[in-house]
């Protein structure tokens, strides 16, 4: 399977928080944010955000000199047999903290072996996910999910996918046409979430940011009822700002 090349996203800024946390792992007694911006040549604003990021993630703690060592997540998450165990618990408290920060359900979507799945969900009484009518995996073109992910392939994976699993109408607002869909899918702006207006389930409303991390093709989305659809571009927007503790803790 190809890629496209990884776009430049708003949370681009996880590659500095990797090298913050690097520079941090290498003095087990702690290092100060001053010494941590000379190794690292961040900026200080820059720094400040990301230490703040990172001391509500659980990456980094400040001790009483001020002075930042590693945080019990990084060493969950590091701890070899119950990796991913540590990594499934930690992801979903991100989801359910994004989820009450966007007010939306909200979804990890993984494309694994030719498939869409989604992986995790976070919702609630308030927020409720929406309802799989039809097969998640057969109506990629349709979510904003599924489309978030065939963005992410390049045009002879795309071709492969769509040979594999039909374009189907599933609402009146469906792209039926594969060339109309690829040319969306072209003309979509890397930093700016796709959006699904009632494609997928009449009454449901989506968007969806990538999740950029190394080869992995995933995405963060988010559902709405169609009563607050009004809410749905600033809802977007927030989950893509908000979606860096998601791809740090898929890239450690």
């Amino acid at each position: 399977m190809a890629l496209k090349p990884e776009p430049t996203a708003p949370f681009h800024s996880v590659q500095y928080a990797l090298r913050v946390l690097e520079t941090v792992s290498k003095y087990g007694g702690g290092v100060t944010d001053a010494d941590i911006a000379r190794e690292t040549g961040l900026p200080t604003f820059h720094l400040s955000a990301l230490l703040l990021m990172l001391r509500r993630e659980g990456y980094v703690e400040q001790v009483s000199d001020g002075a930042y060592i590693i945080g019990d997540s990084l060493v969950l998450l590091g701890s070899g047999a119950t990796r991913e165990t540590a990594l499934q618990a930690k992801l979903q408290n991100t989801l359910d903290q994004l989820r009450d920060s966007v007010g939306a359900a909200v979804y990890i979507s993984r494309y694994i072996d030719g498939e869409m799945k989604i992986t995790q969900v976070a919702d609630g009484p308030l927020t409720p996910a929406v309802q799989e009518w039809v097969d998640f995996r057969s109506s990629a073109h349709a979510s904003a999910a599924g489309k978030c992910l065939l963005n992410q392939l390049d045009q002879n994976a795309r071709r492969d996918h769509i040979s594999r699993h039909k374009i189907a109408r599933l609402t009146s607002k469906t792209i039926t046409n594969e060339r109309v869909l690829f040319s969306k899918l072209d003309s979509q702006p890397a930093t700016v979430p796709v959006l699904d207006i009632q494609e997928y389930a009449v009454g449901t409303v989506c968007a969806a940011v990538p999740l950029t991390a190394g080869s992995t093709v995933g995405c963060l989305a988010l559902s709405l009822p169609i009563e607050h659809a009004h809410r749905l571009r600033a809802a977007a927007d927030s989950l893509n700002r908000q979606a860096a503790p998601v791809v740090l803790s898929l890239a450690l």
